[in-house]
């Protein structure tokens, strides 16, 4: 068996769930108590929905409390690529060239190509989750539109996730808020100037990450629980659809949180990260081991405290629910 690979522990999963005993009262409040010391330990704003697929077992910490999404918001818009694809509306295997003013900074490394250079929408998508590219993000944003992602959503019965703004009028507003005359900015000028580094840029950017009008995304730890295990179950888009969307997850490059312990313990994770730090540091995932999988969808907004501590908080976590879950 592949280490890591999400089509091959589904495909022995049917067989170990029959093998799964029923949870045990004791533990799960024991594990529960855990998490939420961990959680608590932090200096920041957390919330937490954890669940143990073969038995159904929770664990929930302010599970339905909206939070900052940040680039956790991209999971929705990948479905979209997906249901679009599967529909006709698009097609994955379609080029498109990236041109200078679709530039973007922040994660990814599109931004350090040079413009003209034509990826596949396939290839987008998979930038947008592995190495959370913004510059792809704004393209497959602009291709699938915003508001077909969140009637989407809200069609699957999700009230508050929502994709609320591109990349590009996020980084525009940490130069609004420095200057109000920045508004007319245009998309190259606010990629050439980066973000702002004068004396109040830092309480600044804490108060955006705080400020849920202009968040990226907004979101609940249940709900984006509840979206991976759609695509755990195909709920969304046919299995081959689902089982490439897991495969892309399982890609993803930051290894830092969820990841963080459990990836050298045959631990196999298919997950993305949402990023500001050090003010905030996000990560859901589908952990998949013998036993499992489990999924984990923990969000960390508003953090005073030193981000090196909140990412292996994050880790422990994930390794805690293991243990606790195998």
């Amino acid at each position: 068996m592949r280490k890591g690979s999400p089509a091959t522990l589904l495909a022995v999963l049917v067989a170990l769930v029959a093998c799964v005993p029923p949870g045990d009262a004791d533990g799960d409040r024991d594990i529960g108590t855990r998490v939420e010391a961990r959680l608590a330990g932090l200096d920041a704003t957390g919330a937490l929905w954890a669940k143990h697929i073969p038995t159904g077992r929770e664990i929930a910490i302010n599970p339905d409390l909206p939070m900052n999404a940040l680039s956790v918001i991209k999971i929705p818009i990948m479905v979209k690529a997906f249901q679009d694809h599967a529909e006709g509306r698009l097609d994955l295997d379609a080029h498109y060239a990236v041109e200078t003013d679709d530039m973007r900074r922040g994660s990814g490394l599109i931004q350090t190509f040079t413009p003209g250079f034509q990826p596949t929408l396939r290839d987008l998508v998979t930038q947008m989750i592995i190495t959370s590219d913004n510059t792809a993000t704004d393209m497959v944003i602009d291709l699938v539109g915003m508001e077909r992602v969140n009637e989407m959503l809200a069609s699957n019965g999700y009230e508050q996730t929502r994709l609320k703004h591109t990349t590009h009028r996020l980084f525009l507003e940490t130069w609004i808020r420095a200057d109000p005359a920045h508004a007319s900015l245009t998309e190259r000028e606010v990629f050439e100037r980066g973000f702002p580094s004068d004396e109040g840029a830092a309480v600044r950017s804490f108060e955006i990450e705080g400020d849920s009008t202009i968040w990226l995304g907004r979101t609940t730890a249940r709900e984006m629980g509840r979206l991976l295990e759609q695509i755990l179950d195909a709920g969304l888009v046919d299995r081959d659809a689902s089982d490439e969307m897991l495969e892309i997850l399982a890609a993803q490059f930051y290894t830092t949180r969820l990841p963080r312990r459990v990836r050298f313990q045959g631990v196999g994770v298919a997950h993305k990260t949402g990023d500001w730090p050090p003010h905030a540091g996000n990560d859901v995932g589908i952990l998949f081991y013998e036993g499992g999988p489990a999924i984990i969808s923990v969000f960390t907004n508003q953090n005073r405290g030193d981000f090196f501590e909140l990412e292996e908080t994050l880790g422990q976590i994930a390794q805690d629910i293991v243990e606790a879950w195998r």
